[in-house]
């Protein structure tokens, strides 16, 4: 069964949706096509729910960067634009930035962040296999 969750949702230790309980090590953000497991037992496999994200291009996207990262905003970074949840008040700094500011609605997958290394799996891994081990490549 799918489980389509916003990035807030995905960050949480402790997670009910509908009629499931969840429970993560904190600190564990739930990627896109991971497989966990339910409380009760069953599978869940997590998709990234569209969201209200602003999207960034420029030709000085390491300065932006910068600065959204320098005020600890999750920044989700693809080949060639930056992408956060919306604000007015980033927006309006980007913008003065001289940054092209869109509105989409988009799944977000921001970066995890230098101290994390990536990602721990403590219950259904990659492609429905159970593992428990430490690993630095992202899901894409």
């Amino acid at each position: 069964m799918k489980l389509v969750l916003t990035y807030e949702q995905r960050c949480k230790s402790r997670l009910r949706v509908d009629d499931a309980a969840f429970v993560l090590p904190r600190g564990r953000v739930l990627h896109a096509g991971e497989r966990i497991k339910a409380a009760d037992g069953r599978e869940f496999e997590v998709a990234c729910a569209p969201e209200k994200l602003l999207h960034v291009e420029t030709e000085a996207l390491v300065q932006a960067a910068y600065h959204l990262g320098n005020r600890h905003v999750p920044v989700q970074v693809g080949k060639g634009f930056l992408r956060i949840a919306e604000d007015h008040v980033l927006e309006e700094m980007l913008k003065k930035l001289g940054a092209r500011v869109s509105r989409v609605e988009a799944p977000f997958e921001p970066e995890a962040g230098a101290y994390g290394g990536g990602h721990q799996h403590d219950e259904m891994g990659h492609g429905g296999k159970i593992h428990d081990h430490h690993h630095d490549h992202h899901h894409s």
